[in-house]
């Protein structure tokens, strides 16, 4: 009798501790995995997200997701749907204004000259002065909105007298096409659309000259990245060897590259728009992105005044309620410092 309890309590400790195994081997099975936001944004990343280069080197398994715009990636990243995403500044200052934990980590681009207003042709807009009354379609709380604002403050002209239209790009594109609206502040594939048939009026690059910069990063959920510290690191270094590919040679972006293939597989642009939209970006080396320049500095950091410039831009629209007390701790240089000390 005791021999059969010593056996049963045998096979019920070693089920137990086979399930404890078990449920130790699924909790770091769990660790090995994330969701990733990317936007239809044309330029080095998505040919990183297209070759599997993360998962090759991290052993991790990546869920990528497409959003057409910041704003709902930030939503994605409230929920906790998603991890790491790819998001603009204003809809980042959003978020972290309304108390979502994330941090930028990464400048995937500076916009510079691909975001643009542009007037439709036979819309009757020659000039600015001549938007007064005009319908101009743009994603709120998005980049291309916080410019919208600056330009019109630029030219004089106030926010009522225009009609601003909530629109995300695939519906700007779609409006332009049936003449439903005149003009159209907004980023490829829909800018290169609208531009065949419009005029350009002002681009990001030359309004970020005038003080208030945007830019697209790249932001982490921050309790998700300081336990995938290492994780992060190799992202870090993976996104800026393909930065650094592409300044060295962007030439080599012809039309059947594979570069160009899966720009157009993950944004559905087309294959003869892709290296010209591209070449409208700027991407800052890992150097550059850990100096105060951008991601570092604290305060004084490049970003951090940036989302500070853009939280008083929201506000003033009511699109927050208050401003953040110190938007640096929403910046960091911790995982690109640690990608330059990768081998």
């Amino acid at each position: 009798m005791k021999n059969t309890l010593k056996k049963i309590k045998h096979l019920l400790c070693g089920g137990i501790a086979m399930a404890l195994v078990a449920t130790s081997c699924g909790a770091l099975a769990q660790q090995k995995e994330v969701t990733i936001a990317y936007q239809q944004i044309n330029g080095p990343f998505l040919e990183v997200v297209a070759s599997g280069a993360i998962e090759k080197a991290t052993g991790y398994k990546i869920d990528w997701r497409k959003f057409d715009s910041g704003a709902k990636v930030a939503t994605a990243m409230a929920s906790g749907d998603v991890q790491i995403g790819v998001i603009g500044s204003s809809p980042l200052t959003a978020a972290v204004s309304r108390g979502v934990d994330v941090q930028l980590f990464w400048i995937q681009d500076d916009i510079n000259q691909a975001e643009a207003m542009v007037a439709r042709n036979g819309s009757g807009i020659n000039t600015p002065a001549d938007l007064k009354g005009k319908k101009i379609g743009v994603p709120f709380a998005s980049t291309t909105h916080f410019h919208t604002m600056f330009a019109l403050e630029l030219w004089g002209i106030k926010p009522t007298e225009v009609q601003l239209l909530n629109m995300q790009p695939n519906q700007i594109a779609a409006a332009w096409e049936r003449g439903d609206i005149d003009a159209a502040y907004v980023w490829d594939p829909a800018l290169s659309k609208i531009k065949q048939t419009g005029k350009v009026l002002v681009t990001s690059g030359e309004l970020s000259k005038k003080g208030k910069a945007t830019f697209d990063g790249m932001a982490v959920d921050r309790k998700w990245g300081e336990a995938n510290a290492d994780f992060m690191a190799k992202f870090v270094k993976i996104a800026a060897a393909a930065d650094a590919a592409y300044r060295s040679n962007p030439k080599s972006w012809t039309i059947d590259s594979k570069e160009v293939k899966a720009n157009v597989k993950l944004s559905g642009a087309e294959a003869k728009d892709v290296a010209a939209s591209v070449a409208l970006y700027a991407y800052p080396g890992i150097q550059e992105q850990a100096s105060p320049t951008w991601l570092g500095g604290g305060a004084n950091g490049g970003v951090a005044k940036a989302l500070l410039a853009t939280a008083v831009f929201l506000k003033g629209e009511g699109k927050i309620d208050a401003l953040g007390k110190d938007y640096s701790q929403y910046v960091t240089s911790r995982y690109a410092n640690a990608a330059m000390q990768l081998k």
